[in-house]
């Protein structure tokens, strides 16, 4: 029996238990399930890629004004290295056109060389540097490397 084939899926409520999931196993500083209700509830895209109804990963975006800011993203740790980040991140590139925004923005820790990688294979560039953005071990903070991605 073949594996269904992948497709993107507006994530609601009934997935936060698979989002949660593959958060906790791909993030060392997991977003709570308040996080992902709070980025329902704003009415922000959670993104899902579905293999049936097996969660492989999603994203979590924002509109602005004439630009969309990614949050979050993640794949789960046993589907990374498929290409499966560049499917969500092209999924994100077409939603955020349909907004009617001109670029994408996110942050991406300085030290997640893999995600840094993912990004810059699906067009962005860095545009700058925000120091101590993030936590870090032992109560130390990590700089974000800022990312864009021109529409």
């Amino acid at each position: 029996m073949t594996a269904p084939a992948p497709h993107l899926e507006a994530l609601t409520a009934s997935h936060l238990d698979a989002v949660l999931a593959i958060e906790q196993a791909a993030q060392a500083h997991p977003w709570t399930r308040g996080h992902f209700a709070s980025a329902l509830a704003a009415g922000n895209c959670l993104l899902g890629l579905m293999a049936g109804e097996r969660l492989l990963g999603y994203l979590v975006a924002m509109p602005g004004v004439q630009e969309a800011h990614l949050l979050n993203l993640a794949v789960a740790p046993e589907s990374q290295g498929q290409g499966l980040a560049g499917v969500l991140l092209r999924a994100l590139a077409l939603w955020a056109r349909g907004q009617g925004a001109a670029c994408v923005w996110l942050e991406a820790r300085a030290s997640n060389e893999r995600a840094l990688r993912a990004y810059r294979r699906c067009g962005f560039t860095q545009a700058g540097l925000r120091r101590g953005y993030y936590p870090g071990a032992n109560n130390q903070r990590e700089d974000a490397i800022v990312m864009r991605l021109d529409l």
